[in-house]
């Protein structure tokens, strides 16, 4: 599965990015630090600096995910996109 965070523009060189994922109430990283976290650091990786790929996808990765960009140099410093996914 390929998550997409796209950054449309940004004058910040280096933009920090963080993946989290949401699921009952509950928030965990998944990419944080320019690292995966947690049973993510197996299966997972950034793609083009953005894009969060998951392999061997489970039902237990049901949740939403928040891609959070934060560039200090830019006029909206930090932004953020949630993306519900469902493995069925």
């Amino acid at each position: 599965v390929e998550l997409s965070c796209i950054i449309k523009s940004t004058v910040t060189p280096d933009p920090r990015i963080e993946w989290k994922k949401i699921r009952d109430g509950e928030t965990s990283y998944v990419f944080f630090d320019n690292k995966m976290q947690g049973d993510f650091v197996t299966r997972a990786e950034i793609l083009s600096r953005t894009s969060l790929v998951i392999k061997n996808t489970t039902r237990m990765d049901t949740a939403t995910y928040r891609c959070e960009v934060a560039a200090p140099a830019d006029t909206k410093t930090i932004d953020e996109i949630n993306i519900q996914l469902t493995v069925q």
